[in-house]
């Protein structure tokens, strides 16, 4: 059993799950672009590869995946997720599992507007979005809307080029100075996570996990603690039943008034994943025994509540001389 993890960046608790999952019985092996990246020394194996936009990039994973006889793929940034689907049947092809979810769900997730028209078209609560501001005036004359909101790209992650804004003026100008950029409601309540993993053989979901968030830092969590919630639980079934999703997703909610709204999606490990695994929901091991082709067995909400997750800095100092 052999896992390629691609873009490890900083994500070293990742590698040190699937090793653990593993357990001896194969390998991980891990990718950046960069030697700078920490998590590639916890691998048992690791490659520096080109940017994942670069020509020839995905050639580059296919000689890896035959050189190190890879079982299972999947990365940990939201762009190479399209990537990675939509070469699925070639990765087939090596006998590689892609593990993740379908193009067009990859690329949803990552087009704020296009989840917000499917959102709303399946009647889940989500915060209003707009990419003509014209309409969002005319919905802010009529009460529909108000200040404060959030201005954002439209396609992106990790809360790059996000600004609160709180009045036209500022809206003016920040549109006047770029592109692709939306409009969206302010949702005060209280941010939910929740690190789901669905089945890649039953493709039923058979793991939730969910923490609300105490304190964020460069769009991830940085403290949170761990509950359940049975209306949470189903909420979650429904919207993967019917938006069709697979594997690994971490999934951003808001609560407000006793009301839960989706807010994001993104397929694969979110960075706050490290609190479900130390809290019980052990997602490697879920992978690894898909891939071997074994269904798992559902365990929603098997795992520890009122655990506190903190983030803290560690160093990863390596000889440049070697």
């Amino acid at each position: 059993m052999n896992i390629l993890i691609l873009s490890a960046g900083t994500r070293n608790k990742i590698v040190q799950y699937f090793k653990k999952a593993i357990n001896g019985k194969g390998n991980v092996i891990a990718t950046d672009c960069s030697n700078l990246a920490p998590a590639i020394y916890d691998a048992d194996k690791y490659y520096i590869v080109p940017r994942m936009t670069d020509n020839g990039y995905i050639d580059v994973i296919f000689d890896i995946c035959k050189k190190e006889s890879i079982d299972g793929v999947l990365s940990l940034i939201d762009p190479e997720l399209s990537l990675l689907a939509e070469n699925e049947s070639k990765f087939n092809e090596l006998g590689v599992k892609v593990i993740g979810s379908s193009y067009e769900l990859c690329e949803m997730s990552l087009d704020k507007i296009e989840m917000f028209k499917w959102l709303t078209s399946h009647n889940y609560n989500c915060a209003k979005s707009y990419m003509d501001k014209e309409e969002f005036y005319n919905d802010l004359e009529n009460g529909n809307i108000s200040f404060p909101v959030f201005v954002k790209p439209a396609r992106g992650s990790a809360s790059i080029s996000i600004s609160k804004v709180y009045d036209k003026e500022t809206v003016e100008i920040l549109f006047a100075h770029d592109d692709g950029l939306m409009i969206q409601e302010f949702l005060d309540g209280q941010e939910i996570g929740a690190d789901v993993y669905i089945d890649m053989i039953s493709h039923e979901v058979v793991s939730i996990f969910t923490k609300k968030k105490i304190k964020m830092r460069a769009g991830e969590t940085d403290k949170a603690v761990s509950f359940k919630e049975a209306k949470l639980f189903d909420l979650i079934e429904r919207f993967v039943k019917e938006s069709g999703f697979n594997a690994q997703i971490d999934i951003d909610i808001f609560e407000i008034n006793g009301e839960y709204y989706i807010s994001e999606v993104n397929p694969r490990f979110g960075g706050g994943y490290p609190h479900a695994y130390e809290s019980g929901s052990d997602h490697m091991s879920l992978i690894v025994n898909n891939i071997l082709g074994n269904a798992n067995n559902k365990q929603i909400g098997n795992y520890r509540e009122n655990t506190y997750m903190m983030k803290y800095n560690e160093l990863k100092v390596i000889d440049g001389t070697k």
